[in-house]
């Protein structure tokens, strides 16, 4: 094998180049343009065999060392409070912090001895003199400092003796159930990554061995996509059928619960990998490059691993697992909070919605939500009821005579969209995110999809009630192509750069950014 450093041929700094250049220039025109050609029987069926919900490894994990510091915790301050009783002041100064940092120390121990790898979750049996050992190993710590901090006579050696045993015990045991869960979950493909393989032929068939033949593997293979025929791509690989072509394949990740996407290309097909690339960047998916077959070899930083097989990272699902569920909080906390402070305006505005015409208060409509999935969003309603207009086909315009004289007030201050806080709990929408437009949403007869390249790739992410793009002046009408470019600008910014800091930012700068009403009618 040839090693080669990453600026020779095509590298994975070329790749990153390229990536940038798609992003800059994306072409998903299929989105929009020419009609595509449906999915097969078998692709359709297998789409919705996979429609349901996977248990993600890392937050499988994640959620057992959170259990396991909490079980350790638990057993300690059960035993202190049967034994030694309910002292607060010895609590607060010895035994608390003991319990504390004893359990944290196990966590960690268990995590520095490999002890929450998917293997070792699956044979408890296996692993448990590594689990006890870090076990063993905090409570010599503990030991070691209250010794060094002279504080070893203020515990009850009754209480560290049966604190020991009671969490091994607890270990032992929920090590097993876990190992059971696992095995089943693995079973019943409840725990699992979904990975769709694009290209066919002898490498697809070489990638897809490689991943079978490793035991801890967690990959469950849904089906091949590739755009050449049957001469050049058999029908079937490895006993993998191949459901269509690529632009079949968008269709498919957005009605399946897929995970991964695996480019089985070899690397000197570069044109033709980007040209995939530039289609299938839209999708909120990992992407990655299958090295296993390829001669040149980079340096190990530049891979990841799906089980033993070498990837190059090309795209990662921006905001998962851990980080949706810090979002999923956040959404929620401030959204009970606003309506618990804005509810009063909110009456207000449905009473005078009520005495200002005919009609509900409410106003439903069809908006692309995330991975393109159409959601309902509610909005108080600012039309006469006999000119709304559900598919805004027809953009509000200044001084549009559809609109009455309290919904131009609400859609000036953006009153309309405080029921879209209901939304948010619903689980629909984010806070913080791109802005939903309607499905047939328009500027001059131009649906968003034809103006804008890679225009869908904003729904990579939740929809939000204000967004980047609010912030940087770019709301209400769009009456030229310009503008609905520069909102896609500024919504793929905020996918690449997503964190919680930057979605507070967003959040206390909307009301500052809501005085300019200028665009807003």
């Amino acid at each position: 094998m040839n090693k080669i450093d990453r600026d020779d041929a095509f590298n994975s700094d070329n790749i990153r180049k390229a990536m940038a250049e798609i992003e800059a220039t994306p072409a998903a025109k299929s989105e929009a343009g020419a009609p595509k050609p449906e999915m097969s029987r078998l692709a359709v069926q297998t789409a919705h065999r996979l429609s349901q919900e996977n248990y993600s490894p890392t937050m499988i994990i994640g959620t057992l060392r959170l259990a396991e510091f909490a079980l350790l915790a638990l057993t300690g301050f059960v035993i202190y409070a049967l034994y030694v009783g309910f002292s607060q002041e010895v609590l607060l100064l010895y035994y608390g912090p003991a319990i504390f940092v004893g359990s944290a120390l196990a966590v960690l121990l268990i995590q520095t001895a490999d002890g929450y790898q998917v293997p070792a979750l699956r044979s408890a049996l296996k692993t448990l003199p590594r689990i006890l050992s870090a076990w063993a190993a905090a409570f010599a710590l503990i030991a070691l400092g209250a010794f060094f901090l002279q504080s070893g006579l203020a515990f009850s050696r009754v209480w560290f003796a049966a604190w020991f045993i009671t969490g091994a015990i607890a270990l032992i045991i929920g090590r097993n159930i876990v190992a059971y869960s696992i095995r089943r979950w693995a079973r019943n493909g409840i725990m699992e990554r979904r990975a769709v393989i694009v290209g066919g032929g002898n490498m697809a068939k070489a990638l897809i061995r490689s991943i079978e033949q490793d035991p801890d593997n967690d990959i469950r293979i849904c089906g091949i996509f590739d755009d050449r025929d049957d001469r050049r791509s058999p029908p079937m690989v490895a006993g993998y059928p191949k459901l269509g072509n690529i632009d079949m394949l968008v269709d498919f990740a957005r009605m399946a619960r897929i995970d991964m996407l695996i480019i089985a290309m070899p690397l000197n097909a570069e044109s033709r990998v980007l040209e995939l690339l530039k289609k299938l960047w839209i999708l909120p998916l990992d992407i990655r490059l299958a090295a296993h077959a390829n001669k040149l070899r980079f340096r190990p930083r530049a891979y990841s691993y799906v089980g033993a097989v070498p990837m190059l990272d090309i795209f990662d699902r921006p905001i998962t697992d851990w980080d949706s569920v810090a979002k999923r909080i956040f959404d929620i906390f401030f959204s009970v909070l606003a309506i618990l402070l804005l509810w009063p305006v909110m009456i207000g505005t449905a009473i005078a919605i009520k005495l200002n015409s005919k009609g509900p208060v409410l106003f439903m409509q069809k908006r692309h939500g995330f991975n393109n999935e159409v959601i309902d969003v509610f909005k108080f309603r600012s039309m006469y009821t006999d000119q709304c207009d559900p598919t805004a086909r027809a953009a509000v315009t200044k001084g549009d005579p559809r609109v009455t004289s309290v919904g131009r007030f609400i859609r000036k201050t953006s009153i309309d969209e405080l029921p879209q806080f209901f939304n948010v709990l619903r689980g629909d929408l984010s806070l913080v995110g791109p802005r939903p437009h309607a499905v047939v949403a328009a500027a001059h007869d131009r649906l968003f999809a034809e103006v804008v390249d890679g225009y869908f790739a904003r729904h990579r992410v939740k929809p939000g009630v204000t967004g980047w793009a609010q912030i940087n002046g770019w709301r209400g009408e769009i009456d030229n192509d310009e503008k609905i470019k520069q909102r896609t600008a500024c919504d793929l910014y905020y996918i690449e750069n997503w964190s919680l800091l930057f979605d507070l930012k967003i959040l206390f700068l909307t009301p500052l950014r809501l005085l300019n009403t200028e665009n807003a009618y």
